[in-house]
């Protein structure tokens, strides 16, 4: 298996196909939520997308925006995915490591945030990040803003 840090414009057409693909297939019908998983950041000039890729397909996926893109101020984290078929072999931990080492070495001076689902918060909080403000519903699903400072 090989993981990849890559921009847009960067990304051949079929990993940019199963990234999508995979990012509809979790977000979109299996937490059954229509919304515009499409929303333009993907190809924002800072937009970073990690992705572990086997012999056959992406398998998981998340995207790294540059400070503002987002949230003001901090990099971002978002759209952490890893395949149904593909779970507990420890793939979101190795994505997720990975989004943070990007967002280190490309926005060093600034912190890191993810919208977070609440049910995967104490995951979120074994890599350091730590809840702020309030939670809220996006989507229909109760979310977290969290953060994690630099080093």
């Amino acid at each position: 298996m090989d993981i990849f840090d890559k921009a847009f414009n960067e990304l051949d057409i079929n990993a940019l196909y199963d990234i999508l693909k995979l990012r509809v297939d979790v977000f979109v019908v299996e937490q059954t939520c229509p919304y515009p998983e499409l929303d333009t950041k993907d190809r924002l000039s800072g937009a970073r997308h990690i992705y572990l890729k086997n012999d056959e397909a992406v398998i998981a996926c998340a995207r790294c925006l540059a400070p503002d893109d987002v949230f003001t101020g901090s990099s971002a984290i978002g759209r952490i995915a890893v395949a149904a078929n593909e779970r507990g072999h420890g793939y979101a931990r190795l994505i997720i490591n990975k989004a943070i080492d990007v967002c280190r070495e490309r926005w060093p001076n600034n912190p890191v945030m993810m919208s977070a689902q609440t049910y995967v918060l104490d995951f979120y909080q074994s890599f350091g990040f730590q809840p702020v403000g309030e939670s809220y519903e996006e989507d229909g699903i109760p979310h977290q803003d969290m953060v994690l400072h630099t080093l």
